[in-house]
């Protein structure tokens, strides 16, 4: 889900599956993921399913997040991307 005001750079990645595979239908396992508001995601970032992006966090680009993001964490590139601030 995306709340209001948040900003998605372009090339940006939401993933809804884990362990995705192709020609095997997974819609029973897709997850949830949030996306609070004024959050913002930088370009080519890849956010993995299952994680909420805090209240006006910022996702640097190219970051790769696999777990939770805080309300108004720094979060870096890296693999995976590391809280900076």
């Amino acid at each position: 889900m995306i709340e209001d005001d948040v900003f998605l750079g372009p090339s940006c990645v939401l993933t809804n599956v884990t362990n995705p595979r192709s020609q095997v239908n997974r819609h029973s396992l897709y997850e949830k993921t949030l996306l609070c508001r004024g959050c913002s995601i930088g370009a080519n970032a890849t956010i993995v399913c299952g994680v909420t992006i805090g209240r006006y966090a910022f996702v640097g680009a190219g970051a790769v997040v696999v777990g939770d993001v805080p309300d108004y964490a720094l979060m870096l590139a890296s693999r995976p991307a590391r809280r900076a601030g």
